[in-house]
């Protein structure tokens, strides 16, 4: 997936971390695992969204990529 087909959001944070400005995370699945735990835990949310999240995480901790 290419950065420029992602909601602005994402492009904003793409730019930030490519530019310097924010730190690059060197474990990103487990960062991305971390935030989508947070969004699918989160009861406030609709549970369309939690339920993305929460099968967006999993498929991310089946796959056989790890950042170890």
């Amino acid at each position: 997936m290419k950065y420029l087909s992602c909601c602005e959001k994402v492009r904003e944070a793409y730019s930030l971390i490519g530019s310097g400005d924010q730190g690059y995370i060197p474990q990103a699945i487990t960062a991305a695992v971390r935030a989508l735990d947070e969004v699918a835990g989160d009861e406030r949310l609709p549970e369309d969204v939690r339920n993305k999240a929460a099968f967006a995480a999993a498929n991310l901790l089946i796959s056989d990529f790890n950042d170890d």
